[in-house]
């Protein structure tokens, strides 16, 4: 009998028990351990962040699901693992902790978000909201439509989207924020009482933490910089790049930028995106040594088969993990969020003043879905005594992002950006590090109808529903 436990139950998470479970005999078992009970489709909360979409909508409840599958399900927080026993120490929601035995483990925790990291971010005790849970997206759309209600009493506000620390990921979930919450207010008739601005630690508009994307259209090379200006223009949205968010007040969002100047911006209504880190996870060894520090990046992201330490303009295509295997114990992996990338893709900078202002990988959406499907296999490869064969790094796989600019499916539009490979391969495309043949940005109403039917896709793949191994990560 083998045990497999999965710590996290995202994209990442789900996808990896979902296809472990099909293939493992009646005798092995998929546990998956998580904090929560359900499922969040999170390219949705978007919607709910603008009151476009009830909070129902992107979520589901696993206990049926994993019970159809015959998938264990442990509610609580991975807090300790111990490699050499084989087993993750879980604390309940009650503070009782249980020690859960595998054979080969998965972290697929996702991010933790970390909001402390810029004094005074973030819904819990700081002055901005966020779309990164859905109790947070329901509380930034309750904070929006009171905005709203100042607007329509003829008031100015001001609103500030973007990241709010200076090693921010996701800037897409924000772009999309802002462009939502812009037709929103156009079809609320008060777009002329709101002042927008766009706050990121980008080097450069549209750079989106991927070094920026170039596409072919209509026999020109488009860069995903100028893509962003035109969008930006057409939609009188103001912007500032290169920019660390290094605290809030209430009102007031302070800030550095790269010559190490620092300033101030006001505003009414703030959704910033936090940085990333990995969950905080201790590995101790048999004779209680806390191993963390071999088993993960400072920021507590999982090491596996990266080529770590070298510098940025060093870092190559083959630096990108590939099977997403640990290299202290061969039966732990990670896939999604959780796992360490050998650098950001996005040029690093480090001001006069010492912070860093850096666009960090993301890692999110279509690549943990892959990736977790790739630690699946690689799995089950090592069941059947082999050493892992399936091999797909971010710089050799696909992306796609469809930014949603309105989620009408009958005059709504969407930005449709597909990148191969997500993280740039100079060797095999020493020009612009992507293939242009694939390569594309587009925008228009076909968009919406897309993030609409990938909506309704991935949560019925998520479910496991009949014919789900069909829909593609």
């Amino acid at each position: 009998m083998t045990r497999v436990v999965i710590l996290g139950a995202g994209f990442a998470g789900q996808t990896a028990a979902l296809y472990l479970r099909k293939e493992l005999g009646k005798d092995d078992t998929v546990t998956v351990v998580a904090p929560f009970s359900y499922f969040t489709y999170y390219p949705s909360l978007v919607w709910v962040g603008v009151g476009r979409m009830s909070e129902d909508r992107p979520i589901f409840d696993l206990e049926p699901v994993y019970k159809r599958h015959g998938i264990q399900f442990k509610k609580g927080w991975a807090r300790e693992v111990y490699p050499d026993q084989q087993e993750v120490m879980m604390e309940k929601e009650n503070g009782e902790t249980e020690r859960v035995p595998y054979d080969y483990l998965v972290n697929a925790t996702g991010p933790y978000l970390n909001f402390e990291g810029t004094p005074g971010l973030g819904p819990h005790g700081g002055y901005t909201q966020s779309i990164c849970t859905i109790g947070h997206a329901k509380q930034c759309r309750d904070a929006y439509l009171e905005q709203i209600q100042r607007m329509e009493k003829g008031e100015q506000v001001n609103i500030v989207i973007g990241t709010g620390h200076g090693m921010s990921t996701c800037q897409g979930a924000a772009l999309e924020y802002i462009t939502n919450l812009h037709r929103d207010l156009l079809r609320r008739k008060v777009r002329d009482k709101a002042k927008i601005m766009w706050l990121s630690n980008e080097p450069r508009l549209g750079d989106l933490g991927v070094g920026g994307i170039s596409a072919r259209s209509r026999g020109y090379i488009m860069d995903s910089e100028t893509f962003a200006k035109s969008l930006y223009a057409e939609q009188d949205i103001y912007y500032q790049t290169q920019s660390a968010v290094t605290g809030v007040e209430q009102g007031k969002i302070h800030w550095e930028n790269y010559e190490g100047e620092q300033g101030e911006t006001e505003f009414d209504f703030a959704m910033l995106i936090p940085q990333f880190k990995g969950r905080p996870i201790r590995y101790v060894d048999a004779e209680g040594n806390d191993i963390t520090g071999k088993m993960t990046n400072p920021l507590g992201f999982t090491l596996v088969d990266g080529g770590y330490g070298k510098p940025w303009g060093e870092i190559n295509d083959k630096d990108w993990p590939s099977t997403y295997q640990s290299p202290v114990y061969k039966n732990i992996f990670a896939a999604g969020i959780a796992f360490a990338p050998p650098g950001s893709i996005s040029k690093p900078f480090v001001n006069k003043n010492g912070t860093n202002i850096t666009s960090v990988a993301p890692r999110t959406g279509m690549a943990s879905g892959i990736t977790g499907k790739i630690v699946a296999y690689n799995i089950l490869d090592m069941i059947q005594g082999k050493e892992p064969t399936h091999r797909e790094a971010l710089s050799g796989m696909p992306g796609a992002c469809i930014a949603s600019i309105d989620k009408s499916t009958w005059n709504g539009s969407a930005a449709t950006i597909i990148m191969y490979p997500v993280a740039p391969n100079f060797r095999r495309y020493p020009e612009y590090g992507r293939d242009l043949n694939i390569t594309s940005m587009e925008i228009g109403l076909a968009g919406a109808w897309m993030k609409r039917l990938l909506h309704t896709g991935f949560i019925y793949k998520m479910k496991g529903l009949p014919g789900w191994t069909m829909i593609p990560e």
